[in-house]
């Protein structure tokens, strides 16, 4: 009885792997694997640096929407619909490389005394919390294009009182139409909009003063 039940599961097994061969070689004997990629956002240039105005800040991890925060790439074929690359995927979450571009930009301009990843251990004097809104390919009728935009706020964690929000958004028609000039232009992207973002809560701390914020 045994002998024929293992007789009957190698003939089983013979046949699925035929089958499994005949399968690959239809396909060109090619199995696909994942490519992975990372955005990649350089350190600002030198800027003018100013005296810090205002003390320490912690920059929190950027949330997303869901469809944002898996490996797959996104890509957005209609305004209503949201697709994913099969095997194009993200090696680290977006949200990590956004939020240590913003604190190299915030660095880089001297306005507060220290910037750091917010830890949970730390007690800094102001929180900055962001979106990740979009970081997506964007499938038009004539063109594609790249979008990627961020929302941001400042707060006192003294008083909980918000001193800054804003948002930016960058989109760029996409010319180089591979996957590595996709995630190039999002990288591009996500570069200016975090600058521009920077740039707006600076003027806004510049324009107040020290005195008013720290009332």
């Amino acid at each position: 009885m045994k002998s024929g039940f293992l007789v009957m599961l190698r003939c089983k097994s013979v046949l699925l792997t035929a089958l499994l061969g005949v399968t690959l070689a239809g396909c060109g004997g090619k199995i696909q694997y994942p490519n992975y990629y990372i955005l990649s956002l350089p350190a600002p240039p030198s800027a003018q640096r100013t005296a810090p105005i205002l003390g320490s800040v912690a920059i929190r991890e950027f949330t997303a929407p869901g469809f944002l925060t898996g490996s797959a790439i996104a890509y957005r074929p209609s305004p209503e619909q949201i697709g994913f690359y099969d095997y194009h995927r993200w090696a680290e979450d977006p949200r990590h490389a956004v939020a240590a571009a913003v604190v190299r930009e915030i660095e880089s301009r001297g306005v507060f005394q220290s910037v750091d990843l917010f830890d949970g251990r730390s007690s800094p004097a102001y929180i900055v919390s962001g979106r990740l809104d979009h970081l997506e390919e964007v499938d038009g009728r004539d063109a594609v294009s790249i979008e990627a935009s961020l929302s941001a706020k400042l707060t006192e964690v003294a008083s909980g009182k918000v001193l800054w929000q804003g948002s930016s958004t960058e989109t760029t028609k996409l010319d180089q139409r591979s996957m590595a000039g996709v995630v190039a232009e999002m990288s591009r992207d996500v570069s200016v909009a975090v600058e521009r973002l920077v740039s707006s809560m600076q003027d806004r701390i510049l324009s107040q003063g020290s005195l008013n914020f720290e009332r």
